[in-house]
């Protein structure tokens, strides 16, 4: 995914259409009933807490779709840590239109900003163990483009875009694997890499013996479902230098650093997406 044109990637054009469509409608009746459509005013973005901002050039990308004479000045970087009362954007033009795009871009940066300051959380915790934090597939359906690229805002790393770029065995696959009686979970990534010889397999593993298993066909990737770090720390050992880990499964940010600690090269995490509360900025009338 590219970074630096994310506000101009199809999905994401739609999608700031669809949401303006959706608040808009036939029109802004208190603004169009109150405000003068010749008055010209100022406008700041700022931030009422400590956050990590992500979705400035999506907000930007609104208040010129709303209006593209509207001067939007990005103050503050995606990616970057801002402190309470920050301000972030200034907009300039006609107060009409700031207002119209206000809600949808705040809706935007809210959202996205709370999934990278989560996930900055989180990297900070395993620093120290060079442990990629990933995401996940339980994205907000329509918003996966930008759920994650606010998690690499964040300074954490995406996990597959979907069901088409790795082969990812879990639990619902190896169960109807295993009625098929075509062998073990090792036949299964055999199975899998024959098909897709170039996309990378994962498969999920719950114990050190199904770790044993599964070794015998080299998988790409190894995903330690709900262990502890201590048994983690053994699956580590036995796949060095034969495949990497990934582990998942009730870890939060209390544990995180323990999990990081065992050795595994990766922690996926669905919170980060699915339960990032979103950052509380406004924006005022200068």
């Amino acid at each position: 995914m590219s970074v630096a044109n994310i506000a101009s990637q199809s999905e994401v054009v739609q999608l700031i259409s669809a949401a303006l469509a959706e608040d808009v409608g036939s029109g802004d009746v208190t603004t169009l009933a109150l405000v003068p459509p010749n008055r010209m005013t100022t406008a700041i973005l700022l931030s009422r807490e400590a956050a990590v901002v992500s979705g400035g050039r999506i907000a930007k990308a609104v208040f010129e779709a709303v209006d593209s004479a509207l001067e939007v000045e990005s103050l503050v970087a995606d990616g970057e840590l801002v402190a309470e009362g920050a301000t972030i954007l200034r907009i300039k033009g006609s107060a009409a239109s700031i207002l119209v795009a206000e809600r949808t871009a705040l809706n935007f940066m809210q959202r996205l900003s709370g999934i990278a300051t989560l996930t900055r959380a989180f990297v900070d915790r395993t620093r120290e163990h060079g442990t990629a934090i990933l995401d996940t597939r339980k994205t907000t359906p329509g918003y996966r483009l930008l759920e994650k690229y606010a998690v690499q805002c964040g300074g954490g790393t995406n996990h597959r875009m979907g069901l088409f770029d790795r082969v990812l065995i879990k639990d619902n696959h190896r169960r109807l694997w295993g009625e098929q009686n075509r062998g073990g979970l090792d036949a299964a990534v055999d199975e899998a890499r024959s098909k897709f010889p170039d996309i990378a397999v994962e498969i999920e593993v719950e114990s050190v013996s199904e770790l044993t298993d599964v070794l015998r066909s080299n998988p790409d990737w190894v995903l330690l479902d709900n262990m502890s770090p201590e048994i983690m720390a053994e699956c580590v050992a036995l796949c060095a230098g034969r495949c990497k880990t990934e582990a998942s499964g009730g870890i939060t940010l209390e544990t995180v650093a323990a999990a990081a600690a065992s050795g595994v090269d990766a922690i996926s995490l669905g919170c980060l997406t699915h339960s990032a509360r979103s950052v509380d900025l406004s924006l005022e009338l200068a």
